[in-house]
Order: C-alpha cells, then structure tokens, then sequence
C-alpha cells in the first residue's frame, strides 16, 4: 500500500519490514537481541508465546525503524508502512491520530492468502513439522494482528480490515482519503 501511495502523491516509501529482515540483522547482533529459530517460534512455542515474544520485542525494533527514519532525507513527505510500526508505538510521536492507519486482514482473507500465494503457503524454513508450523504461524500473525487492532482502538486510531472483497486500488483510494491526500 504503502508502494502504491508513494507513486500515486509523491512520496518516499519506508518499508519495515524488509529493513527489519535485512538492515536490522547487524543492530540486533551489536545489541544481543535475541532472535527465535524457527523451530522454536513455530513448533515448539505455542502461537501465543511466540506471538508475545514478538510483541515484547517490537520496541526495540521501533527504535531501530526510528533512526532509519531519521536518516532517510528525501524532499518528499515519506509514508512508512510494516507490522512493527504498532500503534502504542507511533501515538507518542504523533501530531494527530489521523497520520496512522492500521490495516489488518480478516482471518478468512489471512487463511485465502496463505493458501494462494507462494510465499505465504509455506515456511521458508526447515522444521520438524511443517504442517504444524504453517498452522502455528497464521494463529500467531492472527494473534499479533488481534492485539493491533485492540491498541489501535484504545488510542483512536483508525483500523481498516481487508478481506478481499476490494482490489488494492479501492483500499489505496480509502486511504489516501484518510491521509487527505489528494490525485
């Protein structure tokens, strides 16, 4: 979305979730921050301990989002976008509730996208049950959306659910109205 928006108004795209998965490896490494093998995260964990253990550890990834914010200079507004910008996380830095928008998959539209795309129908990593740790993942993502969608609502910021039902031109149209932003 956050792609889509930039193109559309002008704007720098600050995607977290590939800074996280590759720009964040040596910070978490200086800062010994753990990191959960995937056999624990998906097998041997239930979904809500893995799903807390993520949780628990989103602030120190914020702070790591943060400085590359920071360090990011670009003559254009910027819209950032990634499940670690949690909304207790960005209120406090906020001017208005209205710079936020949480965008959360219903559980039937997380279930259709873990059965049609690729990357999202298996793990990409070795475990001992993959069947097992498929079903353990989508309960954690579950989880964690979940508990978004709870903080989003307890700081008025607004929460849009996707299920499908709207291409992404539509959903980039209602959000961009969120924004203000006009074509």
């Amino acid at each position: 979305m956050a792609r889509t928006l930039a193109v559309r108004h002008g704007l720098t795209a600050y995607h977290y979730d590939y800074h996280d998965a590759r720009g964040h490896l040596d910070r978490r490494t200086a800062n010994n921050v753990p990191l959960l093998d995937a056999e624990t995260a998906y097998v041997t964990n239930t979904p809500a301990e893995t799903a807390a253990w993520v949780i628990n550890h989103f602030p120190i990834r914020f702070e790591w989002a943060l400085d590359d914010l920071r360090g990011l200079f670009s003559g254009r507004p910027i819209i950032a976008e990634g499940w670690g910008l949690r909304p207790e996380l960005v209120a406090p830095i906020m001017k208005s509730r209205k710079q936020m928008i949480v965008l959360v998959p219903s559980d039937d539209f997380r279930h259709h996208q873990a059965t049609v795309l690729p990357r999202a129908t298996r793990l990409s990593h070795d475990v001992s049950d993959p069947d097992l740790a498929q079903r353990n993942r989508l309960e954690r993502d579950r989880l964690i959306a979940e508990d978004c969608v709870t903080q989003a609502h307890h700081l008025g910021i607004r929460v849009l659910e996707v299920d499908g039902t709207k291409d992404a031109e539509t959903i980039a149209d209602e959000v961009s109205d969120h924004f203000g932003l006009t074509p």
